[in-house]
């Protein structure tokens, strides 16, 4: 695979797969609860999605995080993890401890 290719995967499979449509940036954010809303609007607004709203939301932020990778800052990864937690309050579910 091409280094082009390869850095392009992760938005290619975002466009044409059942992932959510996203608010621009939403990752980029540095408040978790409004990234754990965005995310739980989109997935609950969903026409593509196949799981349920919960499991969508947290299936792309994980995705992000993985993809991200060692590119991530380390504070932005915090974020991103306590928006997970947040996701999880917002759906109802407890939070993890840790």
């Amino acid at each position: 695979m091409l280094q082009n290719d390869s850095q392009n995967w992760s938005q290619h499979v975002t466009e044409i797969s059942n992932a959510l449509d996203l608010e621009p940036g939403v990752f980029t954010w540095d408040d978790p609860h409004k990234i754990a809303l965005s995310l739980k609007h989109s997935a609950d607004n969903s026409e593509r999605r196949k799981a349920e709203p919960f499991a969508s939301a947290m299936a792309m932020l994980n995705f992000y995080i993985n993809r991200a990778g060692k590119h991530l800052s380390a504070q932005q990864r915090e974020v991103l993890e306590k928006a997970k937690d947040e996701l999880r309050v917002l759906y109802g579910k407890p939070r993890h401890s840790g």
